[in-house]
């Protein structure tokens, strides 16, 4: 047994944070032997510690001589207060978050005027009350300081009139040739009132175009789901009825587009109250290792490329036990694991009708329908899978762009308006949009930025952010919502829909008015008003849902398209994979601190978009499977494809298929903010349109040189504890306390005199292990509710993130085929704290509710508290972060939490600020507090439910019956601290037969 990894549960397996841990080199004996990581601890001039203090302490007594006078603020009150406005009680508004051809409803907290925090709209199909890490960010894109501000024409600074007088003139011509050489290119969207100003724009110009755009769009399975139904229809996966789901290269709970409905339906099927619960079953095929393959019961390590051929055995295999899977016999893949195969085949045909299969947005045409075909033969459609229509909605076709970038090329397009998008940075290389650009006489761009795009522009528009702008979306099952903003637009931005009618009617219309006379198709007459304001409220219009298509395999259409497609591309040479980053998506946000610093779930990566290789393809190639954890460097590649190169730093992954490189997009931006600039490597250039998402025959070469990265993947290693604890159901069955039985100790004994903690309201959180997944949501959710710094590469580097939650990854197994758990980590809140016996000020102490608090005024900051926590929770402000902080982000804080400066411990303080304000409402009401009047962030932001809080002593509270289930176990309990936060071990669902077959839960092939 490794003495870096002692723990070991029932399954007699190690857990291990790294490469280099799994090694015990001798940097990762140094590194796990220091309390902090190298230079935590000393400031950039190596400044000792006690250095440190005695120069805190100097300048906190100039500070006292200097400042003695507090500097003049006027207060001038209301004139006119504004109807129902309370200073200081914040407001709540229902909007919605557009993304692409998708909607997510949203519900808005508001100070004063002044948004600050985001949450899912519990009415809202699409987040049920629930988010995930860009939707909590976006209250930080509205207040960017880099956001555009002014109209430009040819870099210098214009008005909006000024645009407008000059478009006019221009579409008069434009209206006398039919709109010939007139074209806009949107990024996609599913609006109804821009769909009303589409089709009143191809009504007015008949020659015109208009095209719909994005790079990571769902183009691959609208086209495969057309090639197998003889219709555009979305394919709706519901995890809430699957006992069975395969997914093929999807990572369904992050990155595709649904993922916080899916995570939480997913979840809700793992949840595990009693040892005679069911647990649904996840099958994950794939090459780079996603946060869904970390939830898989069984994962198949398998290149991108051979994903297709996969689909096409399974699908002989399922034909072989008499199911009827339309499309023909198609070739099958030897080399893929028969147990493998057959324990999945098995699985699928005991549970038609119950089951699901699904494939990711990477993946070709044709496995989407061949997908499609294996469930339409299992039963599933109509039950885990639902085909919907797209209405109001303009999809992303990159053959149109293509059509349309040749026709600027041929000089045909006099005037280009582009309604957001990027397309000089994110187009396919192959395309050379950017040279196309320079032969359109004018060239007008909408965009938050002034970006690449922007740049290259005869005019450049502000674009309004959605929380300061007017307009609508339909959700994934086609529901009705309105965005309606909650701020003035801060930069004199405008929307898409009022650029949109400008240039198709020249009008000068409000956004609001656009909407509204769009919505009087959707809305009673008589009663317009009442109902219109009944959607503000709820921010959808209900019972507007389109219900299911009737959908039917077109087996002709199907067999042509698959017999056309190629099963097989296992070509010589590396594969490379492009991915969607699950921070900054396909770079729109790429400018947001909050993501990244956030992170990666896999990697642990911050500010960066290393390629990822496995540990063999590391070796084979000569890259350094160990990075130099004391210089915090790796290896600098140069990557290779189709004779275009670029260089970008190598992480070496876990699990990772062998010859496969996956890159995240939307990084390696120039000129965008100060947050994006010189941030990781722009891979786009290697992007064609053959090559959109997976290329064969890449090569990737050692330069002789290294690069730094930030990661934290060691931050806060606890040797030699039991910290993560899982097990099977089958385990769970036999024992229900086997978790807890993990560990023996002799009776727990305080040195202090014990504290009652039996009366009043007392405060504790449950998280379950086996629903958590590790996506993110509550490390920014906590970041946005505590206004908690973003503190840069180097910081991060050194150990000093300010995250109060950090979401810890563990793997166990074999380096090639190794499992994860994940698990968040934030203060304990111990009743027996070990921080307080050693904090010579009292800065922190217990509260008569069982917090473990901070009083920053006190805080002088010995650090002695983090020394003494067993947790690691505690972070220390070394630098006043928010002295820089631009003026407008100020408003993005929350004013119910203290802006905390340098020289002070801070910590998790389980959002107290909101158990104040519920009891104050309570109070207000002439009421006692009842189980869910208090949320703390993390909980209401968790996707899939696995965070709980509440009041312990409450019998009846869900955080009470979280902590008697069998399952539960305090982390560190043995030390006696009594923490007040509890976790439920991880559980998992294996096969039996493929467990017995492959004697661990991943394989490849």
């Amino acid at each position: 047994m490794s003495s870096l990894n002692p723990q070991t549960p029932p399954s007699g397996r190690d857990y291990w944070r790294s490469l280099d841990a799994r090694a015990e080199t001798p940097l990762a004996q140094e590194y796990l032997r220091r309390e902090f990581t190298e230079g935590a601890s000393e400031l950039f001039d190596g400044v000792s510690r006690r250095k440190f203090l005695s120069l805190m302490s100097a300048s906190v007594a100039l500070a006292t001589f200097a400042g003695c006078r507090k500097p003049v603020e006027k207060i001038i009150p209301y004139v006119v207060p504004p109807e129902n406005l309370v200073p200081g009680i914040p407001q709540y508004y229902a909007t919605t978050m557009p993304l692409g051809a998708h909607a997510y409803g949203l519900l808005v907290e508001a100070h004063e005027g002044r948004p600050t925090k985001i949450e899912g709209n519990t009415r809202h199909p699409a987040t049920r009350g629930r988010s995930n890490a860009i939707l909590q960010a976006a209250i930080l894109g509205l207040y960017d300081p880099d956001r555009s501000r002014v109209v430009l024409h040819h870099g210098g600074e214009r008005t909006w009139a000024d645009f407008v007088a000059f478009w006019r003139p221009l579409l008069e011509k434009h209206r006398q040739t039919g709109g010939a050489g007139l074209a806009i290119l949107s990024e996609e969207f599913a609006s109804p009132t821009l769909a009303r100003l589409k089709t009143e724009f191809h009504a007015a110009f008949p020659q015109g175009t208009w095209v719909a755009y994005e790079p990571m769009a769902m183009e691959n399975p609208l086209r495969g789901t057309a090639a197998a139904l003889g219709q555009t229809l979305r394919p709706v996966h519901r995890f809430d009825r699957a006992a069975r789901v395969l997914a093929l290269d999807c990572d369904f709970l992050l990155t595709e587009p649904e993922s916080i409905t899916a995570t939480a339906d997913f979840a809700a099927r793992r949840q595990m109250l009693s040892p005679s619960d069911e647990m649904n079953r996840l099958y994950v095929v794939e090459g780079a290792y996603s946060l869904t393959g970390t939830m898989a019961d069984h994962r198949l390590r398998l290149k991108a490329g051979r994903i297709g051929a996969f689909a096409a055995t399974l699908a002989n295999r399922l034909r072989e036990r008499g199911l009827a899977v339309a499309g023909g016999l198609l070739p099958s893949d030897s080399a893929i694991g028969r147990d493998w195969l057959d324990a999945v085949a098995d699985d699928l045909m005991a549970h038609r009708g119950a089951s699901l299969v699904c494939a990711g947005m990477a993946q070709p045409p044709a496995v989407h329908a061949l997908v499609a075909a294996i469930n339409f033969a299992l039963g599933n459609v109509g039950q885990t899978v639902e085909y919907r229509s797209l209405p109001d909605a303009a999809l992303s076709d990159t053959d149109q762009l293509a059509a349309l970038t040749d026709a600027m090329q041929a000089g045909t397009v006099d005037t280009l308006v582009m309604l957001g998008g990027n397309p000089v940075y994110n187009a396919p290389a192959d395309l050379r949009f950017a040279a196309a650009l320079t032969k359109v006489a004018n060239a007008i761009h909408l965009s938050p930025y002034l970006d690449e795009t922007s740049r290259r522009c005869h005019w450049h528009i502000p674009r309004a952010h959605f929380l300061e702008a007017w307009g609508d979306a339909r959700a994934v099952d086609g529901t009705l919502s309105v965005i309606q903003p909650l701020i003035e637009p801060l930069f004199n931005g405008h929307s898409d829909i009022e650029l949109a009618e400008l240039i198709t009617s020249g009008r000068e219309t409000r956004g609001y008015d656009l909407v509204r006379a769009t919505w009087t198709d959707f809305l009673p007459g008589l009663g317009f008003e009442a109902a219109w304001q009944k959607v503000l409220h709820d921010g959808l219009l209900e019972n507007s849902a389109v219900p299911p298509a009737e959908a039917v395999i077109d087996p002709q259409r199907l067999a042509g398209h698959l017999a056309a497609h190629a099963w097989s591309n296992d070509a010589a040479g590396l594969e490379l994979t492009f991915a969607p980053s699950p921070s900054v998506h396909d770079g729109r946000f790429a400018n947001n601190g909050w993501l990244q610093e956030l992170p990666n779930s896999l990697t642990k990566v911050t500010w960066d978009n290393p390629a990822i290789i496995s540990p063999a393809s590391a070796r084979r190639l000569g890259f350094e499977t160990l990075p130099t954890l004391k210089s915090n460097r790796v290896d600098l590649a140069r990557l290779e494809l189709n004779g275009r190169s670029l260089e970008i730093p190598v992480w070496v992954q876990p699990g990772q298929a062998d010859d496969t490189v996956t890159v995240f997009v939307g990084y390696g931006r120039e000129s965008l903010g100060r947050v994006a600039d010189g941030v990781g490597f722009d891979v786009y250039p290697l992007r064609t349109r053959a090559a959109a998402f997976i290329a064969a025959g890449a090569a990737l070469q050692p330069t002789g040189r290294t690069y730094p990265i930030a990661a934290t993947q060691e931050h806060g290693a606890m040797e030699g504890r039991p910290i993560v604890r899982e097990g099977t159901i089958e385990e769970f069955r036999r024992n229900p306390a086997f978790a807890r039985d993990m560990v023996k100790h002799p009776p727990l004994v305080s040195l202090w005199k014990e504290h009652s903690y039996d009366e009043g309201h007392q405060w504790g959180m449950s998280i379950d292990l086996t629903m958590c997944t590790g996506c993110n949501a509550c490390t920014i959710a906590c970041q946005s509710e505590n206004n908690i710094p973003v503190v840069g590469k180097e910081q991060v580097s050194r150990g000093r993130e300010m995250h109060w939650i950090r979401v810890d990854r563990y793997f166990t197994g074999d380096e090639d085929e190794p499992d994860v758990v994940h698990q968040p980590v934030a203060c304990v809140h111990c009743e027996n704290a070990p921080c307080e016996q050693v904090c010579p000020v009292a800065a922190t102490v217990h509260s008569a509710d069982g917090l473990n608090q901070m009083v920053y005024n006190r805080c002088i900051g010995t650090r002695y508290c983090s020394n003494n926590c067993p947790y690691k929770v505690r972070r220390f402000n070394f630098f006043n972060y928010v002295k820089e902080t631009p003026e407008v982000m100020k408003m993005a804080m929350n004013p119910d939490v203290t802006m905390r400066f340098r020289g002070v411990m801070e910590k998790c303080t389980y959002c107290v600020q909101r158990i104040s304000r519920g009891r104050i409402n309570a109070k207000a009401e002439g009421r006692d507090l009842v189980d869910g009047d208090i949320v703390s962030a993390c909980q209401q932001a968790c996707p899939a439910g696995a965070i709980v809080f509440g009041n312990i002593n409450d019998p009846d509270s869900r955080v009470s019956r979280m902590r008697q289930l069998a399952q539960r176990y305090e982390l560190l309990g043995e030390y006696n601290t009594q923490p007040r936060t509890s976790f439920l071990a991880k559980l998992r669902n294996p096969n039996p037969a493929l467990l017995a077959a492959t004697s661990g839960r991943t394989a490849s092939a």
